[in-house]
């Protein structure tokens, strides 16, 4: 009877020994015999457009088959791959792969099976094998042509310049239009043509392996990456389509993503004919019933779409394959299907471990050469990955674009080539040693970043970079780089797209600045302290100078960067010019040699001038009693901060072109707090002196040198500071109702006199469609309520609005079986909210109620706010609040408190805001990932809820950033390993960061200050009842 007939492959012809793919047997087993029988010959497209054709037996599983297809390639991430075929009625479905393969291909002579990707990972650093890259570079090739994978121009084109790059090898203009005339990677191409070539020029010297590499890596921060859409409709009978992805269940209007349902919140899918049924787990949080329903154009559409969710899952959430259920005695209920192969955690362990050899292949478009393994020492426990391209492309305003083209970057990844390249032909060669760590790059709304192993022995005499943003992410942040030219570590993260969910992940995103130069001996730093003075007046001296840098690089965003771009741009006032900087530059002279002075006076108490004398010099009091005093002549510029920001706002408002200059002025590095920020620094930086002259004075003896300049100098700044107060409050109150103006979509008239904010936050609201995430704005009037718009700029859509006037408030949990639950009456309207903790519902209660009575207190109702108030039925359209994007704000404004309160599902009140102007703080700290052995020294400037991160004072804009909102402040624990003094713990679901300080003073300094934006206060008595702060 008939043995399989063995081909010969490209390896085994050239007497390589021949490499059994990746098995799913376990270990020790060996694999069933081949069916005997008759052979069946089926037709196998691959990835590269080639057919090959292999024989198996006719009673053979379709596990067969696609063993045979990835020995055939040397393929050993095989589970990756699946293969598809058009069944009976014309509809692609994937082989299973325990049913024979006759069973499933009626008519094996006229079908030709397609050997394609089926399980798209979250990053594709996880895929250790360079052929697998490549073949998935092949898929992203074949979806761009064949439309599945949509994108807009500039990200089409970086996508090509990279297949390019990998297939001509180095840009050559005649060459390229050669190769484009003849090659058509998407429909009409011509209209690219130049936009490819231009990014083809910066890819000089990149192999086609790392080609693969960033190919990748832009195309997996795209929606449409890896999808496939299933049309259906939702109850209401809407046309929508559904997909799977690695993250879960994603629903989709056309090509765009309008909601996701992540597998840990499923709690079971089933169907019933042509109903796709989801059901969710019970959480108050969720805007969703317990059962959703979709309904599909067949009961076969139907079961096809469930059984590669079954496998999705399966694949990427099970740690190995599951077990197959008993057969029942009498009868079956339900499907018997299950998912067959090794599961993504088994193929990992499995590529670490090194049970398999590498081999050769050749690339069939590629004109150049790679091999695809290295040559490594088995004691390696990681991966290099290719180096991006030291280019900047700074056109793109597309978010994976930008993400992907950014300068400087290195990240790990998976066996990377030293040599020549071939494909899927393959040859195999001989037994090396294994470098795989399994290592992923982090993805953002917050992955773990890199491991601080990176390269810390390399010389610094490579090619210089320069850093970028994560713009398009949680967020906000930028990718750290030496501010020297030398090379950093960047985590790469755009999570998720545009859309909340996570591709990208992170938002917030949280700082990579991995730079060895900055990694500092423990040795060094102990002898460095042992140097300087340890008593608690020097270190309050020192905070001095550190806030004091820090405030001086404040004023000049105003009096060299922006009084530098108004010069340059015909679009502001004379009159306002002149208001706005003859009241700064003299601010900026004084502080310039205030700064100065204090440096001198810690220069000869650390001993580091030879004109020191002990008991004289190792003081501060009376260096701040002379410059307070002359700080009071410069009152007369503090009062006109008032009428400065309201004469900007109004130049805005009348003139688009101003309009338009301040905010592109906002979208600079430089300017990495709102503009109106800036402006209110003086105001604050009154109140940071009272704090220290206050802490300065509690610390001293009553007999101390310097105890009575420093009571002194207090007694100055106190009456200062109430002199401001009250304006201080009122110009906050202003610029606040400002930046929500910028965050809201559908309002008319949000800044009136006599409105007053409380408190934001994220509430879920009680609707037809169930809980539903909404962010509420409470004023002292009114209280709106809105939804993220799905637009790239993440403002705030208004859904509707309540009148506090005639408000009632009651507890309603009984009522509503929801727990932390409120329902508020309105005059026309009624809500009911429920909040996450009853810590949160207190604060929300405490809150109304005071703004109830305010607007008791006041003459009547609030005027109407909205242009019209949508109904709150947007079906389908709730976040994933998981994770806060890494690409954060498209257009690059700086990250509204809304946005991260959305995000982070936090509150916070005008108090808090009033208080986070008071707890700023300066310094250097050294920071220690969670996997890191390596502490690395930043200079960080703590404010508006957030840490940004410098090389050194001396820069000009942050390099990365951090909010802090919903973090946990803590001390690590005994089992961390942290052996060290003064030491405290940032977290937030598995992001943790270490951070040590220099003293014991400047540790519970970071900690009272941090810790202000990590708690919002539970009370927003900011203001008495009596003193309003209308403007």
């Amino acid at each position: 009877m008939g043995e399989t007939e063995q081909r010969p492959t490209a390896g085994s012809r050239l007497g390589a020994q021949e490499n059994a793919g990746i098995s799913t047997l376990e270990h020790g087993q060996k694999p069933p015999m081949t069916p005997p029988g008759k052979l069946v010959s089926i037709k196998i497209q691959m990835l590269d457009d080639t057919q090959e054709t292999f024989d198996i037996p006719q009673r053979a599983p379709g596990k067969v088959l696609h063993d045979a297809v990835c020995n055939h390639l040397n393929l050993v991430e095989g589970d990756y791959f699946g293969l598809e075929f058009p069944d009976h009625k014309k509809m692609m479905v994937w082989l299973d792969l325990l049913k024979p393969v006759m069973k499933q291909i009626r008519r094996p002579k006229h079908v030709v099976v397609k050997f394609v990707v089926k399980f798209f990972p979250p990053d594709h650093a996880q895929l250790q094998e360079e052929l697998t890259r490549y073949l998935f570079a092949l898929q992203v090739k074949q979806d761009l042509a064949q439309g599945r994978l949509t994108c807009n121009d500039t990200s089409t084109a970086l996508l090509i310049s990279h297949i390019v790059q990998s297939e001509i090898g180095d840009f050559d203009e005649t060459i390229d239009r050669e190769h484009l005339a003849k090659n058509k990677y998407i429909p009409h191409q011509e209209a690219l043509e130049d936009k490819i070539m231009e990014f083809h020029r910066n890819h000089m010297g990149q192999t086609p392996a790392e080609s693969d590499f960033q190919l990748l890596e832009i195309a997996r921060r795209l929606e449409m990456y890896g999808i496939r859409l299933h049309p259906a409709k939702d109850r209401e009978g809407t046309k929508i389509n559904l997909a799977v992805a690695n993250t879960g269940i994603l629903v989709f209007q056309g090509h765009t993503k309008i909601n996701a349902f992540n597998w840990a919140k499923v709690r079971k899918l089933s169907f019933k004919r042509k109903r796709f049924l989801i059901k969710l787990r019970p959480d108050v949080n969720s805007s969703f019933q317990d059962t959703l329903e979709f309904l599909m154009a067949s009961r076969d559409f139907c079961k096809s779409f469930w059984k590669i969710c079954v496998e999705h899952h399966a694949f990427f959430r099970l740690f190995e394959e599951p077990k197959p259920k008993p057969k029942p005695v009498l009868f079956s209920r339900g499907s018997s299907f299950r998912f067959s192969g090794r599961t993504q955690k088994q193929v990992l362990d499995y590529v670490k471990e090194g049970g398999h050899k590498k081999v050769q292949f050749e690339r069939k478009h590629s004109k150049i050469h790679s091999i695809r393994s290295l040559t490594a020492q088995p004691s390696e426990q990681h991966t290099e990955v290719p180096k991006q391209s030291a280019r900047a492309y700074g056109d793109s305003n597309d978010a994976a674009a930008v993400q992907s083209c950014r300068q400087g970057k290195e990240v790990k990844s998976s066996a990377e080539d030293t040599g020549q390249h071939k494909s899927p032909s393959l040859k195999k060669s001989p037994k090396e040693g294994r470098k795989m760590d399994g290592a992923v790059v982090s993805t953002v709304e917050e992955e773990e970043p890199a491991k601080d192993r990176m390269q810390q022995n390399r010389p610094q005499s490579q090619q210089p970079s320069t850093a970028g943003s994560l713009t398009g992410s949680p967020h906000l942040s930028e990718l750290s780089i030496n501010s020297q030219g030398g090379p950093s570590v960047a985590n790469m993260t755009l999570s998720p797209n545009l859309s909340p969910d996570a591709k990208q992940s992170s938002p917030l995103v949280s700082p990579l600045l991995n730079d060895p130069s900055c990694i500092r001996a423990d040795d060094e730093e102990e002898v460095k302290r042992k140097r300087f003075p340890t008593e608690k007046a020097y270190f309050i001296a020192k905070e001095v100078a550190t806030t004091e840098r820090t405030y001086l690089k404040d004023l000049e965003v105003i009096t060299s960067w922006f009084q530098s771009a108004v010069s340059k741009e015909d679009c502001m006032p004379e009159t306002l010019k002149n208001l706005i900087f003859s009241n700064f530059e003299p601010l900026h002279k004084f502080h310039t040699g205030f700064l100065k002075e204090i440096e001198q006076r810690l220069a000869l108490w650390e001993g580091r001038s030879n004109a020191h004398i002990k008991g004289d010099y190792q003081r501060i009091g009376d260096v701040m009693l002379k410059n307070i005093q002359s700080i009071k002549q410069l009152t007369i510029h503090l009062r006109k901060h008032n009428e400065i920001l309201m004469e900007l706002e109004n130049g805005i408002k009348n003139s688009r072109k101003l309009e338009t200059f301040c905010r592109d002025f906002e979208l600079q590095k430089v300017c990495y707090l709102p503009l109106n920020t800036f402006l209110l620094r003086p105001l604050h930086r009154l109140m940071h002196y009272k704090q220290i002259m206050e802490r300065l004075c509690k610390h001293y003896p009553p007999n101390h040198i310097d105890f009575r300049d420093s009571r002194a100098a207090l007694a100055e700044i106190s009456e200062m500071v109430a002199q401001l107060h009250g304006n201080m409050i009122k110009m906050e109150n202003f610029q606040k109702l400002h930046e929500l103006k910028k965050d809201l979509i559908g309002m008319d008239n949000l800044v009136i006199p006599g409105r007053e904010f409380i408190r934001l936050g994220s509430l879920s609201k009680l609707s037809g469609k169930g809980l539903q995430q909404r962010m509420f704005f409470l004023f002292n009037d009114i209280l709106l309520y809105t939804s993220r718009g799905l637009t790239a700029s993440n403002q705030f859509k208004v859904h509707g609005h309540l009148p506090l006037y005639g408000m009632t408030m009651e507890e309603s949990e009984e009522e509503w079986g929801v727990p932390h639950c409120l329902t508020l009456r309105g005059q026309h309207q009624s809500i009911v909210v429920a909040a996450s903790t009853r810590a949160e519902m207190d604060k929300w209660t405490e809150d109304i109620q005071m703004a109830i009575d305010l607007a008791e207190k006041s003459s009547g109702p609030a005027p109407e706010l909205l242009a019209s108030s949508p109904p709150d039925n947007n079906p389908l359209s709730v976040s994933d609040c998981s994770s806060l994007p890494a690409g954060l704000i498209s257009d690059q404004r700086p990250v509204s408190i809304s946005y991260v309160c959305w995000y982070r599902m936090q509150s916070l009140s005008f108090y808090d805001i009033l208080q986070s102007n008071e707890n700023q703080l300066s310094g250097n700290l050294l920071r220690k990932f969670k996997n890191s052995n390596g502490w690395q020294k930043l200079w960080v400037v703590f404010t508006n809820f957030c840490m940004f991160f410098y090389k050194s004072h001396q820069d000009n804009h942050p390099l990365a950033s951090l909010p802090l909102l919903g973090y946990s402040l803590t001390l690590p624990s005994e089992s961390e390993n942290i052996h060290k003094d003064y030491v405290f713990k940032l977290h937030f679901k598995s992001h943790v960061y270490y951070f040590r300080a220099e003293s014991e003073y400047t540790f519970e300094r970071w900690m009272e200050v941090i810790r202000s934006a990590t708690s919002s206060a539970s009370r927003t008595r900011a203001l008495s009842h009596k003193e309003p702060h209308a403007y």
